[in-house]
């Protein structure tokens, strides 16, 4: 019989989703199941690694079962994850070592603040191209071998592995503690501080700084590759892809050209725009990345802006405040009113990320006068998203050298008209919309079936995008870059707002430094 379906593993930063995709990139089955969030301490963020690993081992089969399918129908599985999230583990026993620490996790804020600071930190970013911050694994790594003890002498001798997901999950799917493939791609190594952005391998002298011994890593294979076929849950069923959630969702959107671009919105934002076969070294407050690599062909990079603080804004609104029921009351809240009034909410709830990368810096609402209304304030949630994204997609174009034409979106936040539109406005380019909302795990999927012929090549993929919605720009240029200003001096005032005991204002070339 021949091979029907491909196979997504979406895992998530709340839960794992399991996707059934035809060859037509119809979802045929969909099963979620989510994790418990683990916050022992402020700022520490963790999963169970196991709790995980237990959750695909029910929703594969059941994924299966809703198809009315079995492993023969399936022609490979692709597997995107949360990147960053960091688990380490026992090799002969499988036994993580402690909870996974998240990308959100901060316990590492002292350590990177220490080790921007040492010889060797101003060549990190121009290795890896990112710049040093809690956001990436290697700190948590050396977190967790200063902090456990022996740890440090297990992972040299190879006795503990590390991982971001996609590898935890990949190893036991294969066997676990019998055999199981130890690897990663190159979407989610480029996201650690530890791989060389040229060699697409390990770097050693990123090694050394960090202090992890390479014994525990991974082999960083293509994003599209046979890493091994499954022994365990549903046996029998290829790996075939993995990627990093967000650039499983521009490979979703069919960003496979330089220039072509695409957002994510939810809880926080991300912004990718590939820029082809050589890394961009961001100029502007960008990370470069890998966008993926297809088999043996050269390597595809990205910039891109993560956005902290987006649709929990939405969240705050509603819990923290009290002045909307359910999210999508806010567009109607904010349809009662013309515009913002002059009032700007800038959201850096826990510090700015892209492009300005300032850990001290703090949320402000400003332009408060007794005109403002609640309708004011619901209008000004959601044009800080818009105007984040304008200031992400500014920096991008500027280290480019290309212009986005348009911008693929998807998300939870783009259900909001007002908000797209707003988008479309401020960025003064069209704003689309795609079908499948569902970009994450039919890029997986898309990656999984191109490895293993089940679609024939990326034209064949662009056929399969098909617009749902489209925000055309109408706003006139004089007030986008009148209200642009007033945003940018909006956010000049978040800045220096935490400041460490005994220290001085923070040094915003270093994203880790709050002194």
């Amino acid at each position: 019989m021949a091979h029907r379906y491909v196979m997504a593993i979406d895992q998530g930063t709340t839960s794992t989703r399991c996707i059934l995709f035809d060859q037509r990139a119809r979802l045929v089955s969909v099963v979620q199941r989510e994790h418990q969030q683990h916050f022992p301490k402020p700022g520490w963020v963790e999963h169970d690694a196991v709790e995980i690993w237990r959750n695909v081992d029910r929703i594969v089969p059941r994924a299966l079962r809703e198809a009315g399918i079995d492993a023969s129908d399936v022609a490979a599985l692709g597997i995107a994850n949360q990147r960053e999230t960091t688990v380490l583990w026992d090799r002969h026993t499988g036994t993580p070592v402690g909870h996974a620490l998240v990308w959100q996790d901060t316990r590492t804020d002292e350590l990177v603040r220490e080790l921007g600071q040492r010889p060797g930190a101003e060549e990190v970013q121009r290795r890896c191209g990112l710049p040093l911050s809690t956001y990436f694994s290697a700190p948590r790594v050396r977190w967790l071998l200063d902090h456990t003890p022996g740890l440090r002498e297990r992972a040299a001798r190879g006795d503990v592995l590390f991982g971001t997901m996609e590898t935890w999950l990949i190893w036991n799917l294969t066997g676990g503690p019998d055999g199981g493939a130890h690897v990663t791609d190159v979407t989610n190594a480029s996201r650690t501080l530890l791989m060389n952005l040229g060699t697409l391998d390990w770097d050693p002298e990123l090694l050394a700084f960090f202090g992890v011994p390479r014994a525990m890593l991974p082999e960083i294979r293509p994003s599209t590759d046979v890493h091994g076929t499954t022994r365990r849950v549903v046996p029998g069923i290829r790996i075939a892809a993995t990627l990093g959630d967000q650039h499983a969702a521009l490979f979703g959107q069919t960003c496979f050209a330089p220039g072509e671009a695409k957002c994510t919105y939810g809880t926080g934002s991300f912004l990718l725009m590939n820029t082809g076969a050589e890394p961009v070294h961001s100029g502007h407050g960008l990370l470069t990345t890998v966008a993926f690599k297809l088999g043996d062909e050269p390597a595809r990079y990205a910039l891109e802006g993560p956005i902290a603080i987006t649709g929990s804004l939405v969240q705050w609104f509603r819990d923290g405040l009290g002045l909307i029921r359910n999210a999508p009351e806010i567009e109607t809240l904010a349809r009662t009113v013309a515009d913002n009034g002059g009032c700007y909410i800038v959201p850096a709830f826990s510090g700015l990320f892209a492009p300005y990368w300032r850990s001290e810096a703090r949320g402000i609402i400003v332009g408060l006068t007794s005109y403002i209304t609640k309708g004011h304030l619901a209008r000004a949630v959601l044009e800080a998203t818009g105007w984040q994204t304008r200031e992400v997609v500014d920096a991008m174009n500027a280290d480019s050298g290309l212009a986005a034409a348009n911008l693929k979106v998807d998300g939870g936040m783009t259900a909001d008209n007002l908000l797209m539109q707003f988008v479309a406005d401020v960025l003064d380019v069209p704003v689309m919309r795609p079908m499948h909302a569902e970009t994450v795990s039919l890029g997986a999927a898309y990656a999984a079936g191109l490895a293993v012929g089940f679609w024939p090549d990326l034209e064949g993929l662009r056929r399969n995008w098909h617009r749902a919605a489209q925000w055309l720009p109408q706003m006139p240029a004089a007030r986008r870059e009148e209200e642009y200003a007033n945003w940018r001096r909006a956010v000049e005032l978040t800045f220096g707002w935490m400041r460490p005991r005994g220290g001085g204002p923070p040094d915003p070339r270093n994203p880790g430094d709050k002194n």
